[in-house]
C-alpha cells in the first residue's frame, strides 16, 4: 500500500477561523474519498461530478486574491526569496513559468487593494464573478481573457467591459470551444473590417516562444512577427529556400552555381559552403532536383543557415564577456568515439556527429573537452574578474548559474 504524506503539519495556518474551514474542507474530502460508490446510480455519479467540478473551479478563485495579498505586501522579502513568482514555485512545486501565468491570472481576476487600503474590483469583474462561484472552467477563461487581449486598443473601456460581461453570461451556458465560436464573431462585431488594429497592439502582440527540447532533441516553438519582421523573413526564404539552396544532404557537392551579379572575395566569409551560402549564388538545375525536402523544411533550413552566418561574422559583439556564439562541452571520450553528444551553454544537447559538423564548418564557436571524471584543462585564476577561457570552462563546467534554487543556463548566468 502507498504511504500518503499528510502535508497539513508543514503548513500549519495560524488564523482560527481560516483553519476552521478548510478543516472542514479537508474533512469533507476524506469523508468523499473513502465511500464507495459502485452501488451508486449513474444519476448521482454525475450529479457528483458536477458538484466536485464545481468545487474545483472554485479554488483557482479563491487563489487569484490570496496571490495578489501576496504581491501586495511584498511576501518575497518575508520568506527571503526573489521574487513572488519564484516563492510561489517552490512552495506549491510548479515550475516558475505556471507561477507567472497564476499571477498574470489573479492580476485580472483576483480582488485588489490601493495603496490606501480601499478594495478594487477584478479587472474582468463579470468573469471573476462567475469563476469565484465555480461557473467557469479554467478554459472558459482563457478563451475570454485571449479575446480581451486580441481586442484592438482602439475599443474603449465600456465596450471591453460590456463585451466581457457577455461572453461570461455566455460561458456558463456554452463549452469552452462553443464560447471561442462565440468570441469570434464578438470580434467581428466590434472590429468588422479589421482596420481598429494600430502599431501599438501590433507590438502587443509579437512573439517569440521557443519550448523545451524534447526526447528527440527537437524543439517546438511558435511565432507572432510583425510586418517588418515578416518582410525580412520573405526576403531570406525567398532566396534561401529555393529547391536546392542550403540543403544539408548537398553538403560536399558543389550544388551552387554563380548569379548574375558580381560579387567580391572580401564578401565571402572563410565559413561559406554550398549549404551556407553567403555570396549571388543559385543552386544548379540537378541540385534543385534532388532536393526533395518539403517547403517548410527548407524554410528551417534557410533560417539556420542565416543563424550560423550571423554567428560566424563576429559581428554580435560580447555577451557577459564572452564572444557571442555557441559554446559547447563534450567529453573526450565521445568525441574519439563520434557517439553521446555535447551540451551546449544553453543546456541544448547535440549530437556529437552534428556537433563535428558545426565545428567543421569554421564557425567560431567555443568547445571544452573533459575527461571521464569531467576534470577540465587548468586555467589559474590570478585575476578577480574571469577572463574568456576561465567563463567559458565555468560554462561548460557548471552549465549554468550554482546558486541555490537559480536554472539559468550558462548563456544567462
Amino acid at each position: 500500500m502507498t504511504a500518503v504524506h499528510d502535508h497539513a503539519d508543514e503548513h500549519v495556518i495560524d488564523n482560527a477561523p481560516l483553519a476552521a474551514a478548510l478543516r472542514t474542507v479537508e474533512t469533507g474530502m476524506q469523508s468523499l474519498r473513502g465511500l464507495d460508490t459502485a452501488a451508486v446510480s449513474n444519476r448521482d455519479r454525475l450529479a457528483l461530478l458536477v458538484r466536485l467540478e464545481r468545487i474545483a473551479r472554485t479554488v483557482p478563485a479563491l487563489g487569484h486574491t490570496l496571490v495578489n495579498q501576496l504581491l501586495e505586501q511584498r511576501a518575497a522579502d518575508e520568506f527571503g526569496g526573489t521574487t513572488v513568482r519564484e516563492l510561489l514555485a517552490d512552495t506549491l512545486r510548479i515550475s516558475p513559468a505556471k507561477a507567472g501565468e497564476r499571477i498574470h491570472a489573479a492580476t485580472e481576476l483576483g480582488a485588489a487593494t490601493t495603496l490606501g487600503g480601499q478594495p478594487l474590483e477584478p479587472k474582468l469583474a463579470a468573469t471573476a464573478a462567475a469563476a469565484h462561484h465555480g461557473d467557469l472552467d479554467p478554459a472558459h477563461v482563457d478563451v475570454i481573457r485571449e479575446f480581451l487581449h486580441q481586442l484592438p486598443a482602439a475599443v474603449d473601456a465600456g465596450t471591453r467591459q460590456q463585451a466581457e460581461a457577455q461572453l461570461a453570461g455566455q460561458a456558463l451556458i456554452l463549452r469552452p470551444d462553443e464560447l471561442r465560436a462565440v468570441a469570434r464573431r464578438l470580434a467581428s462585431v466590434l472590429d468588422p473590417d479589421g482596420t481598429l488594429d494600430d502599431e501599438t497592439d501590433r507590438a502587443r502582440k509579437r512573439y517569440f516562444r521557443m519550448g523545451p527540447q524534447g526526447r528527440d532533441k527537437m524543439t517546438n516553438g511558435s511565432f507572432c512577427t510583425d510586418p517588418e519582421g515578416r518582410a525580412y523573413l520573405e526576403a531570406i526564404m525567398a532566396k534561401l529556400a529555393k529547391p536546392g539552396m542550403c540543403n544539408p544532404e548537398g553538403e560536399g557537392r558543389d550544388e551552387t552555381q554563380p548569379g548574375s551579379e558580381p560579387h567580391t572575395s572580401s564578401e565571402v566569409p572563410e565559413s561559406s559552403s554550398p549549404a551556407t551560402p553567403t555570396a549571388d549564388t543559385q543552386p544548379t538545375p540537378s541540385a534543385a532536383a534532388r532536393d526533395h525536402r518539403t517547403q517548410g523544411q527548407r524554410q528551417h533550413d534557410a533560417l539556420k543557415a542565416v543563424l550560423r552566418s550571423v554567428l560566424a561574422s563576429g559581428e554580435l559583439g560580447r555577451h557577459r564577456g564572452v564572444p557571442v556564439t555557441v559554446v559547447a562541452t563534450m567529453t573526450a571520450r565521445d568525441l574519439q568515439e563520434s557517439t553521446g553528444h555535447a551540451v551546449t551553454g544553453g543546456g541544448t544537447l547535440v549530437p556529437m556527429s552534428e556537433m563535428i559538423c558545426m565545428a567543421a564548418r569554421g564557425a567560431r564557436h567555443y568547445l571544452a573537452i573533459f575527461d571521464d571524471d569531467g576534470r577540465p584543462l587548468y586555467l589559474g585564476r590570478s585575476k578577480r574578474l574571469g577572463t574568456t577561457d576561465q567563463r567559458i570552462v565555468l560554462y561548460a563546467k557548471d552549465r549554468g548559474c550554482t546558486f541555490p534554487g537559480c536554472s539559468s543556463p550558462g548563456y544567462w548566468s
